[in-house]
């Protein structure tokens, strides 16, 4: 097989990926089309534990937008919610009791969709998740 035959290949075969991947990524609405999210990435929310900081972790959330809300609208309340997310994690630290390394991710969704209705008016998201976890620190794990 020649080398521009073994590229083309190559590239049919990542577009072809692309296109299942985004077709078949997110939650549906009630219509069957997918609904609108929001990911903002690289929030460095702080592992608080005995009064000092132990580590960061640095998530990725996905914002499931409500009805009536776009990407683009949204992407300009992103630094509110960023910023809202921090201050939140100083006052109460999203920790789990025994790993260093991971924050409590059901607490950050609860709280981003008790939150999101101050931040961005009521019904802008339907649905909030954390991604992506990356710890600053690979170890941490406490035992007691």
């Amino acid at each position: 097989m020649r080398r521009r035959d073994l590229f083309a290949l190559g590239t049919l075969a990542v577009a072809a990926t692309a296109a299942g991947s985004a077709s078949a990524g997110g939650p549906t609405s009630s219509s069957g089309t997918v609904a609108p999210s929001l990911n903002i990435a690289g929030v460095g929310v702080p592992i608080i534990a005995g009064g000092r900081i132990r580590n960061y972790v640095f998530v990725t959330l996905r914002l499931t937008l409500g009805s009536g809300q776009t990407p683009e609208m949204m992407r300009a309340k992103e630094p509110y919610y960023r910023d809202a997310l921090v201050r939140q994690a100083h006052r109460t630290p999203f920790v789990l009791a025994d790993d260093w390394t991971r924050v409590d991710s059901e607490a950050i969704s609860a709280w981003l969709m008790r939150a999101a209705p101050a931040i961005s008016g009521a019904g802008s998201i339907a649905s909030a998740e954390v991604a992506l976890q990356t710890p600053r620190r690979r170890t941490g794990v406490r035992s007691t």
